[in-house]
C-alpha cells in the first residue's frame, strides 16, 4: 500500500484555485520533491497532506490518503492520531514553529507524549535521543536549552528530531533549507538522507530551489499555477524535461560550474588596473566588551573597480553583512578606513521589511531625491515615473502599496530606490535570497543590465556561490570575519586554495543527482579530516 495517495486533488480559497486537480503517490521509502515558483500551490498540496486547511475556509474536494487515514474523511482523533505519530511536518521556518518559552527537550517530549502513554522521565531520555540520531552535540545538557540559544541550523535539526520522536512513516518538510546558508543547508540535506535510508521512512520534500530537489528526491513532481505540469524519475525530469515551463525553471538556475562571465575590468592588481571606485583597507569591527567581544570584521581589505562586480560570500556570522554596512556607512568601523565615492547606496535582503508599508512605492522611491534637496514636486514624480520603467515597473503604479506586489516587484522597487540619487556603487545584501529561481533570474538579469547600461559598480554579498558565480567578476570569501581568500571568480572556483573554500564549493547543490551522490560523499570526507 501506498504511504501517500493523492488523487484529483484541488484546493480553493474562494475564487482562488491554488490546486487544480493533483495526483501522486509516494511509496515506503522513497523520496518525491515537490517544486515550482510561488505561488504554484506546492506549500498548498503538503498542508492538505495533514488536513491542515481545515477550519481556514478553504474548499478542498478529491481524495487524501496518507499511512491508511482517510485525511479528508478523518474525524478530529484520527487527525490528531496522524500528525506526529504516522505523518510528521518539518517547515520552513523554525523560530515560528518552536515556542520560544519552552526548552527545546520539553517540546520534543510533549509530542511524544501525545501519542504514546510514557513518563516524563522516558519522554525526555526520547528527546535526548532523537537530538543526538540528528547530531546535536552534547544532547543531554542542550535538551534545557530555549529556542534562541540554537542557530539556525541546529533550530532546523531540532524541528527534525520532534518530527522524528514518534517514529513516522512519512515525513513532509516544507522548504526546510530556505533560510539556511549553504553548507548548514547540506548537512540538512545530508541528514534527511540519512534518515530514510536507516528508517525507511518515506520522504515529501517541498522546495523552489531544483537542486535542493536534485540532493535529496527520487521522483520530481513540478508544479505550475496550482497543477501537475511534469513528474518523473529526478534524472529524467531534470536531465531531459519534456514540458517547456520545466526547461524555463531549470534554465533559471544558476549553476556553480558556469563559465565566468566576461565584462568589467577583472583586475590582477597589476599596474593597468583602473583607480578603484570604492577602497576599504583592514576594517574592523568589534561587537561587545571584555570576555563577550568579538570581532565580527577583523581586519578586511576590498576594493572595487569602475563597473566591477564584487562578490562577497560566507556562512552566516562570516561577517559579510556588517562589511557591507561599513562599505556604505551604516555601521562606522572601529578601526580601518573607507576611502574613494561616498555615491554608495545599498539593497536589503528582504524587500517586505526595507519599504514602509503605510507609503506608497512612489513616495518610498522618491525619499532619497528630498533628502538630497530636490523641491519641485513635477521633477521628483517624473524621475520616479522614469526610475520605474528602468527596473520594469509601471510608472501608473506610483500610488500603489508594497503589499499590492508580489517579492520580486518590492525588490525591483528596492532597486529604483537606490538608483534614485545616481549612485555610483550598490552594495546589494543578499537581494535575492528570498525569491524563487525564476524571480530571482530576473532580478540578477536587470542587475547586470544596470550596471552594464549606467556604469555601476556593484557589491553583491550572498551565501549562494552559484549566483555570486553567475554575476561576479571577482570574488571575496569570508570566514569569521576574515577574507581567506579572493581572486577571480574563474580562480577561486576553478582551483580553490583554503579548504574552507572547498567545503563551501562542495556544499553547492547538484543538478544532477549522480553528482550530488558524489559531493555527499566529498562532504563526509572533508568532515572527517577537518
Amino acid at each position: 500500500m501506498s504511504l501517500i495517495e493523492v488523487t484529483d486533488l484541488s484546493v480553493r480559497f474562494d475564487e482562488l484555485r491554488a490546486v487544480d486537480g493533483v495526483s501522486f503517490t509516494l511509496e515506503p521509502g522513497a523520496a518525491l520533491g515537490v517544486v515550482g515558483e510561488s505561488g504554484s500551490g506546492k506549500s498548498t498540496v503538503a498542508y492538505a497532506l495533514l488536513g491542515l486547511h481545515r477550519e481556514t475556509g478553504a474548499a478542498v474536494s478529491g481524495s487524501v490518503k496518507v499511512a491508511g487515514v482517510d485525511v479528508l474523511t478523518a474525524d478530529g482523533a484520527e487527525l490528531r492520531g496522524l500528525r506526529g505519530g504516522k505523518a510528521a511536518m518539518v517547515f520552513q521556518d523554525p523560530l515560528s514553529s518552536l515556542d520560544p518559552y519552552y526548552a527545546i527537550g520539553d517540546q520534543i517530549a510533549e509530542v511524544y507524549r501525545v501519542h504514546h502513554r510514557v513518563s516524563r522521565r522516558a519522554a525526555g531520555a526520547r528527546a535526548v535521543e532523537v537530538l543526538d540520531r540528528v547530531g546535536i552535540p552534547d544532547a543531554v545538557r542542550r535538551v534545557r536549552s530555549r529556542p534562541h540559544e540554537f542557530s539556525g541550523g541546529m533550530r532546523q535539526r531540532a524541528l527534525i528530531a520532534m518530527a522524528l520522536a514518534c517514529e513516522p512513516q512519512v515525513l513532509i518538510a516544507d522548504e526546510p533549507t530556505t533560510a539556511l546558508d549553504v553548507t548548514v543547508q547540506a548537512q540538512i540535506l545530508d541528514l534527511l538522507h540519512e534518515l530514510r535510508r536507516e528508517t525507511g521512512m518515506g520522504l515529501l520534500l517541498v522546495t523552489h530551489d531544483v537542486g535542493v530537489a536534485a540532493e535529496s528526491v527520487d521522483d520530481i513532481l513540478v508544479m505550475r499555477h496550482g497543477r501537475a505540469v511534469e513528474r518523473g524519475p529526478v534524472g529524467s525530469v531534470l536531465g531531459a524535461p519534456k514540458e517547456t515551463y520545466t526547461q524555463d525553471l531549470l534554465a533559471a538556475v544558476p549553476r556553480i560550474d558556469a563559465e565566468a562571465r566576461s565584462g568589467a575590468d577583472v583586475r590582477s592588481g597589476g599596474p593597468e588596473a583602473a583607480e578603484p571606485v570604492l577602497d576599504a583597507r583592514d576594517l574592523r569591527k568589534v561587537y561587545g566588551k571584555g570576555a563577550k567581544a568579538f570581532a565580527a570584521v577583523d581586519g578586511v581589505s576590498v576594493s572595487v573597480g569602475p563597473g566591477e562586480t564584487l562578490g562577497i560570500v560566507g556562512e552566516s556570522g562570516s561577517g559579510k553583512t556588517t562589511l557591507g554596512r561599513m562599505l556604505v556607512g551604516l555601521l562606522t568601523p572601529d578601526s580601518g578606513v573607507v576611502s574613494g565615492t561616498t555615491d554608495v547606496q545599498m539593497v536589503f535582503q528582504d524587500p517586505a521589511s526595507a519599504l514602509n508599508p503605510r507609503r506608497s512605492i512612489g513616495e518610498s522611491i522618491a525619499d532619497p531625491l528630498r533628502a538630497r534637496g530636490e523641491k519641485d514636486e513635477g521633477a521628483i514624480r517624473a524621475r520616479v515615473s522614469e526610475l520605474l520603467v528602468r527596473v520594469g515597473l509601471d510608472p501608473a503604479h506610483y500610488d500603489r502599496y508594497p503589499h499590492e506586489f508580489s517579492g520580486g516587484q518590492r525588490q525591483r522597487v528596492c532597486i529604483a530606490r537606490a538608483l534614485a540619487p545616481a549612485p555610483r556603487l550598490i552594495v546589494c545584501d543578499e537581494p535575492v535570497s528570498s525569491l524563487d529561481v525564476t524571480t530571482q533570474a530576473q532580478v540578477l538579469s536587470l542587475l547586470d543590465e544596470l550596471r552594464r547600461d549606467l556604469g555601476l559598480s556593484l557589491v553583491f554579498i550572498a551565501h549562494d556561490l552559484a549566483v555570486v558565480r553567475q554575476v561576479s567578476d571577482r570574488v571575496a570569501v569570508m570566514r569569521r570575519g576574515r577574507v581567506v581568500e579572493e581572486g577571480t571568480v574563474a580562480d577561486v572556483y576553478g582551483d580553490p586554495q583554503d579548504p574552507y573554500t572547498k567545503r563551501l564549493l562542495a556544499a553547492v547543490p547538484a543538478l544532477d543527482p549522480s553528482v550530488a551522490a558524489e559531493r555527499r560523499s566529498e562532504r563526509r570526507e572533508l568532515t572527517e579530516a577537518a
